[in-house]
């Protein structure tokens, strides 16, 4: 018979704020990572920051703020009001404390429950506020939340405003490293939302004239682009609308407040089904939803009194609400789009003539697509039901908790030894694996017809739930992990094409990696480490005494369950694929996967040389 575990008084304990948030930073920030994710735990700290920045800006404090970054160190600087002067340590370091409580002082502000900042101090090494108001100063300092150091009040001759510096602690965000590529794209969406505010990150200034035109124009190669763009301004709203010439699927950039909900929310979905209303009003015509928003590329902003969120992290609204004596969400949006849309196509009659072509371009391929689509869904579910391709996580059947989403991770792997290692070494909650049968086929050129009736991207698809758009997508993270030798090379870029011929915003929108393994073993008797390139299998050897064993991991297949586990574990790396926006979609699969050319072979001969120099020098 068990023993039976006590509970008594001694089993009760409270925990102070900063004890609270080290214990379980998720609740407050999402998913730690490495930085090789945009919504790793780092960049939600600097977003935390910078949110009170921007909020100084939009109450009318400063138009310019400064960020720094160096290796680890991050600096934010604002030109606003300052945090008054005597509460300088309460702000950062006393839970429900903070002035955004006062809707006069803060009408649709994002961080609304006095959290941000707070989770930051105790989540870094070091911390320091200075605020600067009224010809004085004052500042602190932090380590892990703990006060280590407070100025009094001085005179000072430097500008109003409020400067953080922080230091994420190693000892939760492990091995992290910043990617400078996300935090520019986070200082681009602000100031997309706010005209006449200029960020300076690095000494590199951001500034945008026309909003959120200028995001989607700052996304795409105008030549994949099927008309201009729509840009639509109102009190409190602000959207932008095209069509893409190439992509299938809906893609949307959704921000409340000046938070980019990621997951859209109910201010999405209202945008979604006003423009369709607005749409078939126009046309007069009951045009299918997904024939209307097929391939459309857009973006949607507004202003909500005390928006509610689903999390900490900000990633979808819940509001049904604008707040004040205004209309609900829905009933908001789906009168501006229905109102400014419609005048719109009105006033143009050659892009209303482009997107009624492209709808009944899509109503025809749906309708030829129609058998083959139930067929091809069939097969799925079949597949699906005998686990012939995917070893699902726990998530997806009620298992583990829902906010648990960011960490969802699918590794799309080759062969039964590779996929069979890391199905036994995965966190079966959130991390999911899908085995390919062989190389995928290569889809450049190919029609959305093959998606179906291939089974490998059909089954890849349903596995993913993509079909209609990223709204259903149910993993965060798409990991290609295959062997680092030449069929794994190009097993990846089969991949990666199939994503860009068919679902190019699963890469624009920072879902698909490649996962980095290890390519060597260094190990005695008492000690092992796993080199993922030549200088560190040098260094490692070097740490080593006498004569080390050395191993060449030539497939994943080699590396033994037991071992896997480090390497999609805490210490997973994970390399992003990002797109270069100077080259089109088009024009990148063209000169990759399309017919050879002189171009083609120059760049393959110039790049093998670069690699057999480094091999000559390793």
């Amino acid at each position: 018979m068990a023993k039976e575990t006590q509970y008594t008084e001694d089993n009760i304990r409270s925990l102070d704020w900063k004890e609270h948030i080290r214990m379980r930073p998720g609740m407050y920030i999402g998913k730690l990572g490495d930085g090789s994710s945009p919504d790793d735990g780092i960049y939600i700290l600097v977003k935390e920051v910078l949110d009170n920045s921007i909020d100084e800006f939009v109450m009318g404090g400063g138009k310019t703020i400064e960020v720094s970054l160096q290796d680890t160190k991050v600096i934010v600087r604002d030109y606003g009001r300052g945090i008054p002067l005597g509460k300088v340590v309460d702000v950062v370091s006393k839970m429900n404390t903070g002035g955004k409580y006062d809707s006069k002082a803060f009408k649709k502000s994002v961080g609304l429950n006095g959290v941000g900042t707070k989770a930051v101090n105790a989540l870094s090494s070091y911390f320091r506020v200075e605020s600067n108001r009224d010809g004085k100063s004052a500042s602190a300092e932090f380590e892990k939340g703990n006060l280590t150091g407070k100025e009094t009040l001085e005179s000072t001759s430097r500008r109003k405003g409020t400067k953080v510096t922080f230091i994420a602690d190693e000892t939760i965000f492990k091995n992290y490293k910043y990617r400078p590529e996300y935090i520019i794209k986070l200082l681009k969406n602000y100031v997309y939302l706010n005209p006449g505010l200029t960020i300076v990150f690095n000494g590199e200034k951001y500034f945008s004239e026309n909003g959120l035109k200028d995001l989607l124009e700052d996304n795409n190669n105008q030549e994949d682009l099927l008309y201009p763009i729509i840009h639509l301004r109102g009190d409190d709203i602000e959207v932008a609308i095209t069509h893409s010439k190439t992509q299938y699927s809906e893609e949307y950039h959704s921000f409340v407040n000046g938070q980019h909900t990621t997951q859209g929310g109910t201010h999405q979905a209202a945008f979604r089904e006003a423009v369709v209303k607005t749409v078939r009003e126009f046309y007069n015509k009951n045009f299918e939803a997904s024939d209307v928003r097929k391939s459309i590329i857009s973006a949607i902003s507004i202003k909500v009194m005390e928006p509610v969120f689903e999390s900490q992290t900000k990633t979808k609204l819940g509001s049904t609400e604008m707040g004040g004596d205004l209309p609900t969400v829905r009933t908001y949006i789906n009168d501006f789009v229905k109102t400014k849309l419609d005048n719109y196509l009105h006033k143009n009659t050659v892009v209303a003539e482009q997107l009624q072509k492209k709808i009944l371009q899509a109503e025809k391929e749906r309708k030829e697509l129609s058998g083959i689509r139930k067929l091809a869904r069939d097969r799925a579910k079949k597949a699906s039901l005998h686990n012939k391709k995917l070893r699902d996580c726990r998530i997806h059947f009620g298992d583990t908790k829902k906010e648990n989403y960011l960490d969802t991770t699918l590794f799309i792997t080759e062969g039964d030894s590779a996929s069979g290692s890391i199905t036994k070494s995965r966190n079966v909650n959130t991390q999911a694996v899908f085995s390919l049968k062989g190389k995928p086929l290569n889809s450049y050129g190919l029609s959305k017809k093959i998606v179906y009736e291939n089974e490998e991207f059909n089954l890849l698809q349903a596995a993913l739930n993509i079909e209609d758009g990223l709204e259903g997508l149910r993993y965060n993270n798409v990991v290609i992990a295959t062997d680092a030798d030449v069929d794994g090379m190009h097993i990846r870029l089969l991949l990666i094409t199939f994503f860009l011929q068919f679902f190019p915003e699963v890469i624009k929108e920072g879902h698909l990696y490649i996962l980095e393994t290890p390519l060597f073993r260094v190990r005695n008797k008492k000690e092992t480490y796993y080199c993922y390139s030549e200088e560190e299998k040098h260094d490692a050897i070097g740490k080593l005494k006498g004569k080390p064993e050395i191993t060449r991991f030539k497939g994943l297949g080699e590396i033994s369950p037991n071992e896997f586990v480090h390497f999609i574990g805490d210490d997973i790396r994970l390399d992003p694929v990002m797109l270069d926006k100077e080259m089109s979609i088009e024009q990148m699969l063209q000169f990759y996967m399309g017919k050879n050319t002189p171009d083609r072979q120059k760049f393959i001969i110039n790049n093998l040389k670069v690699e057999l120099d480094l091999l000559e020098e390793n």
